[in-house]
This record gives structure tokens, sequence and C-alpha cells, in this order.
């Protein structure tokens, strides 16, 4: 039976810089992914947003994540010429009741360690992004957009280059522990399944990661393991761009546990305004039309060029979530799970946003976890 060093399941931009943080040629190190090609859930559905660090609790591992990544994203794009900008953030309150929550979100994103965070007046906001209308706005600098694609690209080149190889089409079936480590049973388009054996397991595997961790023995409930998806739409502006604002605008954050819809611009100079989220039992990524009047209503406000007939369905993803409807928010899980009698295994559960912005960091992470493993 073939062996190999490490296994990382999973090909979405976490999985891809996970294994761009651990190969070398001195190693053997195999990528599986079951689509047929890389990223093709959250990692290429999303707002493509370098985050800040603004709405995670201090000390959890989603804000260290995310502020270590956001560190970390510029400087990784600027030596390997991947697209990204670092535009900066405006949250927006356009009604007095909104104004009076900016001191509390500004305390918030101080106390997690966001970076040069000001509270701004109407004269400001005009200042910094003129085709805005506010009262007042917490100013983020640090945030930006990436191009994941070409993210993804680069931590797939430099995995290779470092002696991975990568499996597409390959499902992981069974994962069973085995002295010395794990036994995995990969599924085949052509039916012909084949079983090898890793010392080391690193499961990406994203919206499946809970179900990978189930077939290494874990129950999923008792772990808090069990993804739920959260679905998120995006409608595209078509018209008038020249007259959308060149920052990140965000609202303040609603009451429904999210952080509003938000405009979503991209590096080719488009626009796109959301999400818009609800939970749902599977994974499908069709955008309603009727929601035209929703995303108007949601951002008019603060976009007085905004056309209502101007927004178009475009995409929508899915995020993976540790706790379901009307659950406490849970963090992001990367864990070995030497203390669960499973050596040799490091599960990834639950790396929802801000997982594209943290995904420097959960490589640079999961390699320290890695080298204590193997030595």
């Amino acid at each position: 039976m073939d062996t190999v060093d490490i296994t990382v399941i999973g090909a979405g931009v976490v999985g891809l810089s996970v294994a761009a943080h651990l190969a070398s040629p001195e190693i053997s190190l195999l990528v599986l992914e079951r689509h047929e090609a890389m990223g093709m859930e959250a990692s290429s559905r999303n707002s493509e947003v370098v985050h800040a660090g603004i709405y995670y609790p201090p000390r959890s591992l989603k804000g260290r994540m995310c502020l270590r990544g956001n560190e970390l994203m510029y400087d990784l794009c600027k030596k390997h010429s991947i697209g990204c900008a670092n535009c900066g953030k405006l949250i927006v309150a356009v009604t007095p009741e909104q104004e009076k929550q900016l001191p509390a979100l500004y305390a918030l994103a101080s106390g997690n360690g966001a970076k040069g965070l000001k509270i701004v007046d109407a004269a400001e906001i005009q200042r910094l992004e003129p085709k805005v209308r506010a009262r007042a706005a917490l100013y983020c600098p640090t945030s930006g957009i990436v191009d994941s694609h070409g993210l993804m690209r680069f931590f797939r080149n430099r995995a290779r280059d470092a002696g991975a190889s990568f499996a597409f089409n390959a499902p992981v079936k069974a994962l069973d522990k085995v002295e010395g480590g794990y036994e995995v049973h990969v599924g085949d388009p052509s039916g012909e399944d084949y079983r090898f054996r890793s010392r080391v397991v690193v499961n990406c595997a994203g919206m499946g990661a809970g179900e990978v961790a189930t077939m290494a023995g874990i129950d999923m409930d008792d772990a808090h393991y069990r993804i739920h998806y959260r679905k998120g739409i995006y409608f595209r502006i078509t018209r008038r761009l020249g007259e959308m604002p060149k920052m990140l605008i965000y609202p303040v954050p609603p009451e429904d546990a999210t952080v509003g819809v938000h405009t979503v611009p991209d590096l080719g100079g488009g626009m796109r305004l959301g999400p818009h989220d609800a939970w749902v039992e599977e994974a499908e990524y069709s955008v309603d039309p009727s929601f035209r009047d929703f995303f108007f209503e949601a951002c008019s406000p603060f976009l007085p060029a905004l056309e209502r007939d101007a927004l178009q369905p475009d995409t929508a993803g899915i995020q993976s979530k540790r706790y379901g409807p009307g659950e406490e928010s849970r963090d992001f899980v990367i864990r070995h799970e030497a203390d669960r009698g499973m050596p040799g295994l490091v599960n990834l559960i639950g790396i929802e946003s801000p997982g594209l912005t943290s995904s420097p960091a959960i490589g640079e992470l999961v390699e320290s976890i890695v080298r204590e493993i193997v030595g």
C-alpha cells in the first residue's frame, strides 16, 4: 500500500495555504480535492474582502487569524504580484440611532486589535469618499480586496514547486486510524477506488469538514463540528459605476448577527452588493431576482447614485458555520486531535468568514502544529 507523509483534504484557499506552508522536497505531501478543480466552493464564491478584524470577539481564534492574515496578505500580494487593493472601509451610520452605535463598534474593533480606526463625521466622509451619504462612520484603513483566484494559484504553485502532489475528483470516503497514521479511502470517477496510508492528515474540507472528522471517529455533535450552511446572495450594479465608491462601504451591523449588505468592489472596476444571508439545508447557488428591491432598499440610503433597475442577480456562496439558526456564534477550530486518541489528525472546522483573509495565517499556524507532530 502506498504511503505519504502528509495528506491535506480540501483544495480551497485554506487547504492550499496549508499545503503551500507544509510542502518541502524532504516530505511527500498529497492534496485531495473532491471537485474537478481547486476552490470551487466558498473560496471562489465570496466578497474577496481583506477584513480588518472588526466584528470578532477579542482573543477569539477568528480575530487572531484575521489580524495576522491581514498583515500577511498585503505583503504577500505585493511580493508575488497577486491582485490586491488596500482601499479601506467605512461602516456608515445614516440615522441618529445608528450613529449612537459607532462608539461600541469602535470599542469592539479596538479590543480585537484592529489598527488605525477612527470615527469620522459627515465632512470627513465626504473627504474620504464623496460618493457616499452618511451622518458618521467608523473608518477602517486596513480593509481591502484581493483576487481570490490569484491567491489560490499562488498557493497551489508554491506547493507544487516544493514537491506537493494534487488529486482532483478524489472524494474521501473513509478515514481509519491505523498504526503510525491513517488509512485514507478515496473514491475515483472510474469506479476503481484506492487506499493509501498517511502519517498526518489535515482536514481542510470546508463544507465537508464535519463529515471527514466523523469518518475518523469524532462525534460531530459532541465536538460541535456539525456544519450548517449559510447562503449569501449578491446582486451586481450594471450602470453609473463611475458614481460608485471605491472604498468598501458597510452599514452599521443590523441586529440579525450579520454585517449587513455592503458594497463589494472588484479589481476590474465592477461593483456588487451583498451578501444577503439565509440558512439553507443544501448547497445550491441560485439567486432569486425578486430580491432586487431588498438590495436597493438596503443600500440606497448610503449610495445616492444607486438605481433600482441597475441591479441584476449575480452570484451566491455558502459559508460553513459551526452553529445553526438561533444558536450562539462559534469560533474557528484548528486542532490537533491527539487527546481524542487521534494523533496526527489536524481538524480545521467552521472556517467561514474571515477565512479568505485568514488563509495565510492559518497556513502558518497549521505548519507549526504539524512540525511538532512530525518532529
